[in-house]
Order: C-alpha cells, then sequence, then structure tokens
C-alpha cells in the first residue's frame, strides 16, 4: 500500500447538491486501458481521458463509470486489486485522478469508480501477510485459507465452480517445501476471495468508500455484488436450485448488513453519492432486497442486455424490469453491454443475438450490417425506457467485436477454458479518435491490436456524418434531456403486433421498435423526434422511431441542455 497517500490531503471539490440525479443519467463506462492514450505507449491513461472529456461533453452524459484504475498486476484486467488508495503508475497519478475528478465535475459530469468486495490481488499486502504467517494466524482469518480433503489433503476442500471456468481452490506451499493448505478463489488463482465475516474487512472497505467520497467520486459500482459472503461450513454446492439466501456462496442474506453500512458511509456525504450493483440474480423479490431504500440506489439490468434480437422476449423482460423495480421506488437501468460483453453490432447480427459467456467461440459468424441497423435500433429502444442508461464506451461509435489472434489475447477466461472461449479482450480493443489508420489517433501503438478497416468508424469519421451512430446517441441523449416526458412519463404498452416493440412515455411520447421481416406503417402523430432508419412512411424492419403526438414542452426540472 502506498502510505504516502494516507496522509495526502485530498482536493476540495464543490459537489451538485441536485437530488435523484441519478435516476435516470446516461452513465458512460470508460475502460481506461483502452480509452485514449495521453502518454503515448500504447496503454490508455487518466491523461487521456482529461483530453477527451470535451468529447464526453458533447455526448451529453451525466457521469462516467471508470473499471478499476487501481495499481494492479492485470491477472483480470485490473480486476485484481493491489491497493485501493492510488492509481495504476500505468494510469498517472493519484493527483492526476482528483484533477479528473474535478475538471469533469466542471463540466457536469460525475464520477463513479470500481469497488470489487468478493477479492483482491494475491499482490495485495493483506494477501502476502496471509502467505507468510501460516496456518492458523490472524493473517490468513482475513482470507478463505483451508485444509484439503482427502488422506493427504489433496482433494479441494469444495465442489464449488468458478465464475471464470476452472478450480476454485489453490493449494499453498509451505515453507519447507511441503504441500499447505488451500484458499478460496471463485475467480482467478490470482483473486483469493476475502472474508466478509471477519472485522478487518468490513472496515477495510468503508474507509475506501470514504478515501474516494473524500475525493469527489459520486459513486461506487459494486463488481459481483452477491457474491462476498460464504457459508463458513464450506457445504457442497446444492443440487438443482437452492432455496432463495441458501446458495453457499451467492444472495447470502447477510449481505445486506453490509450494504446497509455502505449506504450509511454514502449517506454521510452532500450531493447524494450513489451505489450501483453488479446483481446477477434470476429471483426477483431476491434481487430487489438489494435496492431497498437503506441499501443501493440501483443495480445492473443484465436481464435485458443478454436477450436475443427478439420482440417477446424484448419485451418480457422490460416487463419484467419494470415490475421488480416498481415495489420498491428503484430506477430501473438499461445497459447493451460492457466490458464483459460482446458488443451489440456483432451479437445482433448473429443467428444466435442473445448472449450467454458459455456459447462463446471462434469463428461465429456475424452479419455486420444487419448488425449496426439492429444495435441503431436497440440503442434508441433503451434510450426510451424509464430509469438511467448506461453506454460501454465504443458502443456509440458502432464498433463491432474484433476476433484477436490467439497469441494477442490477454483475458484469463480464454486460457482458463483451455482456449475454447475467445475470452472478453473482443470488446476492449482501443478506440479508434481519428485518422485513417492504426492506431487511429489513440496515442502510441495499442495495447490490443486494432483491425485495418476502422477508419469509418472513428470520432473523427463520424462527427460530420449526420447519419452516424455517433450523432444518433448524441441526437437521443439531448431528447432524453429536452422532452419532459423522458423525465417523467409512465411507460405505457401499445399493442401493434407481435413483433413490435411499442409504448408511450407519457401522454405524448411514442417509441416503436420494429423487429418483425416487413416494414410497418406509423401511427397518426405530430412529429418525428428521432429514428434509427430512414423512414419514408413507415418503419423499415429492425428499427426504432420516436413521435410526438403534439408539439413537445421541455423539461423544467433544471436538466442540461
Amino acid at each position: 500500500m502506498n502510505t504516502d497517500v494516507l496522509n495526502a490531503t485530498p482536493r476540495t471539490v464543490s459537489m451538485p447538491t441536485d437530488t435523484g440525479w441519478w435516476r435516470d443519467a446516461v452513465i458512460y463506462q470508460v475502460y481506461v486501458r483502452s480509452f485514449a492514450d495521453g502518454s503515448g505507449d500504447g496503454t490508455g491513461d487518466l491523461a487521456g481521458v482529461r483530453d477527451r472529456l470535451g468529447y464526453l461533453k458533447e455526448l451529453g452524459v451525466d457521469a462516467i463509470w471508470f473499471t478499476p484504475w487501481y495499481p494492479s498486476p492485470l491477472a483480470d484486467g485490473g480486476y485484481d486489486v493491489q491497493d485501493y488508495r492510488d492509481i495504476d503508475p500505468r494510469f498517472g497519478t493519484l493527483a492526476e485522478a482528483e484533477q479528473l475528478i474535478e475538471e469533469a465535475l466542471a463540466l457536469g459530469i460525475r464520477t463513479i469508480i470500481d469497488i470489487v468486495p468478493n477479492h483482491i490481488s494475491d499482490q495485495h499486502e493483506w494477501f502476502q501477510q496471509a502467505l507468510a504467517a501460516g496456518p492458523g494466524s490472524p493473517e490468513r482469518a482475513r482470507f478463505w485459507f483451508h485444509p484439503g480433503r482427502g488422506e493427504n489433503g489433496d482433494e479441494m476442500p469444495t465442489d464449488w465452480v468458478s465464475s471464470f471456468q476452472g478450480s476454485t481452490w489453490t493449494r499453498t506451499t509451505n515453507p519447507d517445501g511441503t504441500p499447505g493448505e488451500w484458499y478460496l478463489h471463485l475467480f482467478t488463482r490470482e483473486q483469493p476471495d476475502l472474508n466478509w465475516n471477519h472485522p478487518d474487512v468490513r472496515r477495510e472497505h468503508e474507509d475506501i468508500l470514504r478515501f474516494w467520497f473524500d475525493r469527489g467520486v459520486a459513486g461506487v459500482r459494486i463488481d459481483s455484488a452477491a457474491m462476498p459472503v460464504k457459508d463458513a461450513a464450506l457445504p457442497s454446492l446444492p443440487k438443482g436450485t437452492a432455496a432463495p439466501g441458501d446458495h453457499p456462496h451467492i444472495d447470502r442474506d447477510e449481505l445486506h448488513d453490509i450494504y446497509r453500512d455502505w449506504r450509511a458511509v454514502a449517506d454521510e456525504y452532500e450531493g447524494e453519492r450513489v451505489l450501483v450493483g453488479e446483481v446477477w440474480l434470476d429471483d426477483a423479490e431476491r434481487f430487489a432486497r438489494y435496492l431497498r431504500s437503506d441499501e443501493m440506489h440501483t443495480a445492473f439490468n443484465f436481464d435485458f442486455m443478454t436477450q436475443p434480437w427478439n420482440a417477446a422476449a424484448m419485451r418480457a423482460s422490460i416487463t419484467r424490469t419494470l415490475a421488480e423495480h416498481e415495489p420498491i421506488g428503484a430506477p430501473a437501468t438499461w445497459v447493451l453491454s460492457n466490458h464483459d460483453i460482446t458488443r451489440p453490432v456483432t451479437r445482433y447480427g448473429r443467428a444466435d443475438s442473445g448472449f450467454a459467456f458459455l456459447r462463446k467461440r471462434f469463428g461465429t459468424p456475424t452479419d455486420i450490417a444487419r448488425g449496426t441497423q439492429r444495435a441503431r435500433a436497440a440503442a434508441l429502444l433503451v434510450a426510451a425506457l424509464p430509469g438511467s442508461l448506461y453506454i460501454y464506451q465504443g458502443d456509440e461509435l458502432g464498433l463491432p467485436e474484433v476476433e484477436l489472434p490467439r497469441e494477442v489475447i490477454q483475458d484469463p477466461m480464454h486460457f482458463r477454458s483451455e482456449g475454447v472461449d475467445p475470452g472478453r479482450d473482443g470488446c476492449r480493443v482501443p478506440l479508434p479518435w481519428s485518422g485513417t489508420s492504426a492506431p487511429y489517433g489513440f496515442g502510441g501503438t495499442a495495447w490490443l491490436p486494432q483491425p485495418a478497416d476502422w477508419s469509418t468508424y472513428t470520432v473523427e469519421a463520424q462527427r460530420s456524418d449526420p447519419t452516424s451512430m455517433l450523432n444518433l446517441y448524441r441526437q437521443a441523449i439531448a431528447l432524453r434531456r429536452s422532452q419532459a416526458d423522458f423525465a417523467t412519463g409512465e411507460l405505457e404498452w401499445l399493442e401493434l403486433g407481435a413483433d413490435i416493440i411499442a409504448f408511450h412515455r407519457g401522454d405524448n411520447l411514442i417509441s416503436i421498435t420494429n423487429l418483425s421481416a416487413t416494414p410497418v406503417p406509423l401511427p397518426a402523430h405530430h412529429e418525428v423526434l428521432l429514428s434509427s432508419a430512414p423512414l419514408g412512411g413507415v418503419l423499415p424492419p429492425d428499427s426504432t422511431v420516436w413521435l410526438a403526438l403534439r408539439e413537445s414542452p421541455e423539461r423544467s426540472d433544471g436538466a442540461q441542455q
């Protein structure tokens, strides 16, 4: 741990005091390593982000969510955190992070950071101390060290399954060279799980929240939020579906006490600091518990993101999502992709257009033209729904997933699948900003290779094209801000056909998405606000249109124009 930063005085940051900003915010996800390279070494950094804040202001976002920017060996793209109170030197310094937070706020853009409570890096000082201290030590009590099963302790302590495929336990070696205890890691072996029954672990994370809130951070995205607490008895996985709260390491009831404590920390600060959970749960009632008024503010909606290009499936997911959130008054979140998910342009162009990690394979055919048409339509569909909207960097440019050569892949999911899964690096290829050849204005030679045909995807090329994906996103975000019904209007379904998703927002706005194979006529309207494709009097297949029934009143809540 960098002890210098513990004694450093954070910048004095003037936080906006508007409440509820997060309820319909547009939040842009920055994967720092691939956003923009300010130093010229081929790795994205904070200097690159600061240089591009004007771009994000023009796009119209309310907040930036940064994936982990802390010191890390990068065994899992930064989600193996070595020190939560510093910035990875490849990205910059803590002082630069403070300056970035302040500069973004001056533009009306808040900052949300990632916290990973389930595990840390095996290079974190706590874990290094635990390895050195040996069995039965207080240092090891912060983790899940355990003797193995079998006569010689050669078998893993549990049959638990890794989120990354492969084993969930790694055996240590004693100082004399003999096999030692095993330690638990639900992800890679370089990411040992923390023991949340230990008071040190709880106290440390609350201190980390205060460290960053003191520096002007507006919120925290909680990675794998349903996984940190484990059953100390280490039982076998249930056969079939576990009873609610009985899974040994997912959605344990004890989690809610932790997040209540985190909410209490957030509520100590002005400017409404928010907690955003990454919660993958099928049980609607269990999911809603995380969004009670004294826990998290919002949680990611993975259900919609994984649906295929199918009207019935998508509409059912929207209905399900809104029903989950309605009893507790929490806003839904709408996400098409993130740093883990195959990009929409590629996904929607495939025969199987849904998403599941275990279905990812090399060489899967995709129709990029069709996928792009559908991704444009999906962008308007989710932007019209009530709640907050998340945009993963590059989706606003219509970037496709890149199928990388095996020799450059770094993602552990690829290796732990024994090379079957191409992993997640294909959606993490650095962004193209300008020019006609790599690195397309990114900076130095990019840490992952950019395709040779990306010149038409650059920000520079799309800015001047009124029909580009970038300008579609800009217009959609601007209309979300300016149209009163997008802020306050309830959703009411319109029945226009089995393959059509159509709804009112309030009494003036209509969104229609045509997922059929034929054009559909437009209902009577006053004005076309925006469409994902040329209309010609009808809505083409794989397209979305926003209609105003009469002249639209503008928002009066002080939203940024």
